[in-house]
């Protein structure tokens, strides 16, 4: 009896051990992800786009499409690595992220061009209209997880960098708990966005109280103008993102003198009595900046995709045909 009693003491002490573990872990994980809300935000006001023009009943299946593609970026690939490279090549992880920022410069300053060309926009919309509904599907889920990959790695890589120092199993399952905690919140809000017009439609003419379909008519019809200024909060968040990672990785290559600028800009403050203001205002500058340099980055990044590292790639898995074709 005496020896039972032993056992459940044992068992009872190495269960409050792993409870502890367990709150350290979700404590971790809270903190860490705070510090990327920034980036979070970004991911969550990226996707809706890639829903466009789709059918009601598949707006759902593709963003849990795009959420599974987000678990496996996060768990599967940028998890390891990011452990990895914490541990063994710290040196690899700015310039890594910095290639991530020039992807989102590129994506956000294209879009920009072929939103101002009326002539590229409506090739662009007679192109998509003649792909199948099944193949457009595929190409838009297969951007938004590319796009996701890059948000994501800013996202592992700033709560890696809030996390305190732990042993390495502590830092995995933090970092696991934070990419889940964020998937689930980034496209549990998409798929309420989404789907806000379908609710309102059905508080519009199935409720039986006059301000309840009052309501749901207003949420119809202010949809379309929301996920409009959402495409272009979309488009700003990836220059503003991508920016702000370069910006950051060229502070960490020795090369600050940009970010301090913008820094010292966007606060107001004097040496005399060293006060600085760093609220709403001082955060629009900074991130405006940030967004017009990505700008930049992505407008000098278009002629070199397009004419020398699309063809190089196409050449690299298709020589036969690239010769052909010249």
């Amino acid at each position: 009896m005496s020896g039972l009693l032993a056992l459940l003491d044992d068992v009872a002490a190495i269960a409050k051990v792993a409870a502890a573990s367990v709150d350290d872990v979700i404590g971790q994980a809270a903190k860490a992800g705070s510090k990327a809300a920034g980036a979070v935000i970004d991911d969550a006001a990226v996707t809706p786009k890639y829903l466009r023009g789709f059918s009601p009943a598949r707006e759902l299946p593709i963003v849990w499409r795009i959420a599974k593609g987000s678990f496996k970026n996060k768990l599967l690939f940028l998890l390891p690595a990011a452990l990895l490279l914490s541990s063994f090549a710290p040196w690899a992880i700015a310039p890594l992220l910095m290639l991530g920022g020039c992807y989102l410069c590129f994506e956000g300053a294209e879009k920009i061009v072929h939103a101002a060309s009326k002539t590229d926009s409506h090739d662009a919309e007679q192109t998509e209209t003649m792909k199948s509904a099944a193949h457009l599907e595929e190409e838009r889920a297969a951007g938004a997880i590319k796009t996701d990959f890059i948000l994501s790695a800013e996202i592992m890589t700033i709560a890696l960098a809030a996390l305190p120092p732990a042993n390495i199993w502590m830092q995995a399952a933090s970092l696991a708990a934070v990419g889940i905690g964020i998937t689930i919140l980034v496209y549990g809000g998409v798929a309420l966005i989404v789907k806000a017009d379908d609710v309102g439609l059905h508080m519009a003419e199935e409720s039986r109280f006059a301000i309840v379909r009052q309501v749901g008519r207003s949420i119809v019809r202010a949809m379309p103008r929301f996920l409009t200024a959402l495409t272009v909060v979309g488009t700003a968040a990836m220059l503003w993102v991508g920016g702000a990672i370069i910006i950051h990785g060229l502070e960490e290559l020795g090369l600050g003198w940009l970010g301090h600028e913008i820094k010292h800009l966007a606060t107001f403050s004097s040496e005399e009595d060293g006060l600085g203001w760093r609220g709403p205002l001082g955060w629009l500058i900074e991130a405006g900046l940030s967004g017009v340099f990505g700008l930049a980055v992505g407008l000098a990044l278009i002629p070199v995709v397009n004419r020398v590292l699309q063809p190089a790639f196409q050449l690299f898995r298709n020589p036969t045909r690239a010769r052909s074709r010249n």
